[in-house]
């Protein structure tokens, strides 16, 4: 077995999604620092490090979705030799919604240590600037292009109830909003963010069937697309009493389950406490 002392790193460095200002500090040493750069696109990253003035001294390896199985095992024997390993991919945090789920897998399964960069998401900034519910979501990443799947994937998420996010390309955006919209309904609220950091950011925010209308002319950049989640399923307080006093039976406290289940359904937190109460 090889010694942990001889292992190397893997490092998952976030990168720019747009802006090259927002690099930070950490990412300039670990471009410097690697002795091997996995890049989705290693004239991206040449772009990169010119932009940051940094001088790369690592081999730069080409590492995307059409060649992840085979160069996985190279990079893996590159870091049992004891080499740092620096992925970055074209924007963004590696492996999500990118090539790096399975070397991290690999990496781990022989007991490489593998750390993080943290930076630039556009999940993360298209919630901030959404004006949407950010306590709780999910992350959807890319629906499935075919119609038919893209609608059994939408009705999945039918009755889900936080804050959904997706990325999307702009041809198949009109699309996708207008699917959206028969699964969730006309009025479901979402917001629209397109080309985030970069000089033509636009947020637009309405009704899915208001946002497949004005992606018509302006479905441009990179898109994602935040929608709120289902919101006043329950009516009443009878329909969750049974569900709040079985949470409470199984040691939750009765304010903080009635809390979150106001949270959730719009209704009064001050009836559902009394409600269960006087149920007990």
């Amino acid at each position: 077995m090889t010694s942990a002392t001889t292992l190397g790193t893997l490092v998952l460095a976030a990168t720019p999604i747009g802006h090259p200002r927002d690099a930070s500090l950490r990412l300039r040493d670990e471009l410097v620092r690697a002795d091997v750069l996995a890049a989705e696109d290693t004239r991206r990253l040449r772009r990169l490090a010119a932009d940051l003035e940094v001088e790369t001294r690592g081999r730069a390896l080409s590492y995307h979705e059409h060649n992840e199985a085979s160069r996985t095992q190279e990079l893996v024997a590159r870091l049992l030799d004891g080499d740092r390993v620096v992925l970055v991919t074209d924007a963004g945090m590696p492996s999500v919604s990118d090539p790096g789920y399975r070397l991290v897998r690999a990496a781990i399964e022989v007991g490489v240590p593998v750390t993080c960069v943290p930076g630039p998401s556009a999940v993360l900034m298209a919630l901030a600037v959404s004006g949407m519910p950010v306590d709780r979501f999910c992350f959807d990443g890319f629906l499935p292009r075919k119609p038919g799947e893209r609608a059994r994937a939408l009705d999945e998420l039918r009755e889900e109830r936080r804050t959904m996010v997706f990325f999307e390309a702009p041809h198949r955006l009109v699309a996708t909003l207008a699917a959206m919209a028969e699964a969730f309904g006309t009025d479901r609220s979402a917001a629209v963010c397109r080309e985030l950091t970069k000089t033509y950011e636009e947020v637009r925010r309405g009704t899915l069937t208001e946002l497949a209308a004005w992606a018509e002319d302006n479905a441009r950049g990179e898109i994602t697309v935040v929608v709120s989640g289902m919101r006043g399923a329950a009516t009443e307080v009878g329909d969750v009493l049974s569900g709040i006093l079985a949470r409470v039976a199984a040691g939750e406290r009765l304010k903080d389950v009635c809390a979150d289940v106001a949270a959730r359904t719009g209704l009064s937190k001050k009836a559902l406490y009394d409600a269960a109460l006087a149920a007990r």
